[in-house]
């Protein structure tokens, strides 16, 4: 029997941040960091997941599901996950986490898993265990860090945000469902290829008879029109220039006032395993 800390991270700027305070504030503990990858991540990604094994001066164990995106798609008669069908998270993410922690605790080991979860974030939940042996920890609530704090961890570790913080709101697979239309344009304009497979993707679900699309009410066909894209990019331009206007500039603290695609329309209810 041991006692062991693990800490997954997305890619996201939540998580990175946890793992900087925990090396910083608790250096008597031995953590296990990890990521679990789908495959379908951004590149940027990968690459924020370097500079923070660098800095953290550990490695990071990437836990691959023994089965891909592509398998799991037939298995679910070519249905797109969705908000309502989340078949996604629970077999690329949390699958691959209970097989690689289950055997341990079974065997009796007991395991503490920290949470990335905010003190501004008291809506959200993290991994319920469903093992007697796991625990679940949220450091940041219990020490009243909020998104200000985040960055200035981030900040002040030299790592700063990820990079495609300038045009997306979260990581997780290129095609997440929880996108906003406007990252999805933005999708399409940085990284084509990946839009293009997402697209691909859709098609055939639909032929299938797939319910959903990626983005909600609307085909990745029909939003690459060029009228539509347009519409999109104006809408965005109007609520970014409301926003602007409601808000009190803080001169000491000029990168918060960077306003993220969350802000603007509202608080989505994301898997906690993907996204933090």
């Amino acid at each position: 029997m041991r006692e062991r800390h693990v800490l997954g991270l997305s890619g996201g700027r939540d998580s990175a941040a946890l793992a900087v305070h925990m090396a910083q504030t608790r250096p008597d503990l031995e953590v296990e960091y990890f990521f679990t990858d789908t495959g379908k991540e951004l590149p940027e990604v990968y690459e924020y997941l370097g500079r923070l094994e660098g800095f953290l001066g550990r490695p990071i164990e990437r836990l691959n599901p023994d089965r891909d995106f592509d398998f799991w798609l037939r298995q679910y008669n070519n249905f797109l996950p969705s908000p309502r069908t989340r078949w996604c998270t629970r077999q690329l993410k949390i699958r691959p986490f209970e097989q690689w922690l289950w055997p341990a605790l079974d065997q009796g080991d007991r395991v503490v898993s920290y949470v990335a979860i905010r003190a501004d974030e008291s809506f959200r939940e993290g991994y319920a265990s469903t093992h007697p042996n796991l625990s679940v920890a949220l450091p940041f609530r219990e020490a009243g860090i909020e998104k200000a704090g985040v960055i200035d961890i981030l900040e002040a570790s030299g790592l700063g945000l990820p990079s495609y913080y300038e045009w997306r709101s979260r990581s997780g697979c290129t095609f997440c469902f929880f996108q906003q239309k406007i990252e999805w344009v933005r999708l399409m304009e940085r990284h084509p290829e990946s839009f293009a497979e997402a697209r691909a993707y859709e098609k055939n679900a639909v032929e299938n008879g797939s319910p959903f699309t990626w983005s909600h009410g609307e085909s990745l066909d029909d939003l690459t029109r060029p009228d539509r894209v347009a519409q999109i990019k104006a809408d965005h331009q109007r609520r970014l220039e409301r926003a602007a206007r409601r808000r009190i500039p803080n001169p000491l603290r000029p990168e918060a006032d960077v306003i993220d695609i969350d802000e603007l329309y509202g608080q989505a209810k994301v898997c906690i395993t993907c996204h933090k």
